[in-house]
């Protein structure tokens, strides 16, 4: 008989309270200003993960990518009402990966910060293009869109239990899907081309093509995260939600969570999402009476820059790195334990 891993029991056990638990005994305001954030930031993290974690490909311009999922999923739902809303987010992914290809191109002619620099021409032009064709926000006077109720197959989820199931549902099956393509002949190939480019030419593989494979892949998943963004939690479409502080955001996420790990991802959005919450409820309490909003809100970033930097030179490989760490530190530490209070049988015997 076959036993599962510990992995796969805590992630069952993970889930199991995400869709059970929490439901049921959380607040609104966990789920609004929470749990719905983290899970759309945390798939961004992860399709950007798969350009530059697996890929070893730079990218600044993941906002715009999720702009263009949620554009595209509004006008999906806007024009097309007989669609499933279902389809309208592949359909959605679709084009963002599309765009992505198409800014994906320098890549097979450029590297490192070269690269970067031409991923960020991405982000300014799709902004751009959003704030000057009135056609995407339905020729909107201020170009802010409000989204209409989620619903999948009848069944409305306008509710924030109901918004917060729906992505959790989306995330959960995404995420799946990335694990079986990082875990494939396609994923061991995504990680060679980053290891060592020449030598992963020299070897045989289509370099060019894996390039161009990972920005389609990374944008699609991005353009979904774009779609529960905007549908699940702003509930608007605006240009100013996909700017270029969204893009740095999702590197760090990325980055503080640990590059080329699934669940690297999901650290990253837990912390860059929870710890500025907590900052600024603790600032209000402390220094509320003595400076105003935005006195204390530059001190939040500052205090959060700061200690981005001193994690990153304490554990440059992210949380997920720190989190194995602890573990094996206290599996090792148990198993001594164990060792000490149940000795082998016989090993007291006399040889």
């Amino acid at each position: 008989m076959v036993r599962p891993s510990p992995t796969a029991l805590g992630v069952g056990l993970l889930l199991a309270v995400a869709f059970g638990l929490l439901p049921l005994v959380g607040s609104e305001y966990l789920f609004d200003a929470i749990l719905t954030p983290f899970l759309a930031l945390a798939l961004a993290g992860l399709g950007l993960n798969i350009l530059t974690g697996y890929a070893g490909q730079v990218s600044l311009g993941s906002a715009a990518f999720m702009a263009v999922g949620a554009y595209a999923a509004f006008n999906l739902s806007l024009r097309l009402p007989e669609l499933p809303f279902v389809v309208d987010i592949l359909l959605a992914g679709l084009v963002a990966a599309a765009v992505g290809l198409v800014f994906g191109l320098p890549s097979l002619r450029l590297r490192g910060f070269y690269l970067a620099v031409s991923t960020l021409a991405a982000q300014f032009f799709v902004q751009w293009v959003f704030n000057k064709v009135g056609w995407f926000s339905n020729n909107s006077p201020s170009g802010i869109v409000t989204v209409p109720p989620l619903s999948v197959a009848g069944l409305a989820l306008d509710g924030s239990v109901g918004r917060y199931l729906f992505g959790l549902s989306v995330v959960s099956v995404v995420t799946l899907v990335v694990w079986r393509l990082v875990d494939s002949p396609t994923g061991r190939a995504l990680a060679a081309l980053r290891d060592h480019e020449t030598a992963a030419r020299v070897i045989g593989l289509p370099v060019l093509r894996l390039k161009l494979l990972a920005f389609a892949v990374s944008s699609f998943i991005i353009g979904v995260a774009g779609v529960l963004w905007a549908f699940a939690y702003l509930r608007t479409v605006e240009p100013a939600g996909f700017n270029l502080d969204r893009s740095f955001q999702i590197l760090f996420i990325v980055i503080i969570g640990g590059l080329a790990s699934l669940r690297g991802a999901f650290l990253g959005a837990a912390l860059i999402v929870v710890f500025p919450l907590a900052l600024a409820r603790l600032g209000e309490t402390l220094l509320g009476g003595l400076f105003d909003s935005g006195v204390l809100e530059m001190s939040q970033r500052i205090v959060l820059g700061l200690l981005i930097i001193a994690f990153l030179i304490a554990e440059p490989a992210g949380l997920s790195a720190l989190l194995d760490r602890l573990w094996h530190r206290i599996a090792g530490r148990l198993t001594a334990l164990c060792s000490r209070l149940c000795p082998r049988s016989g090993s007291n015997r006399s040889v």
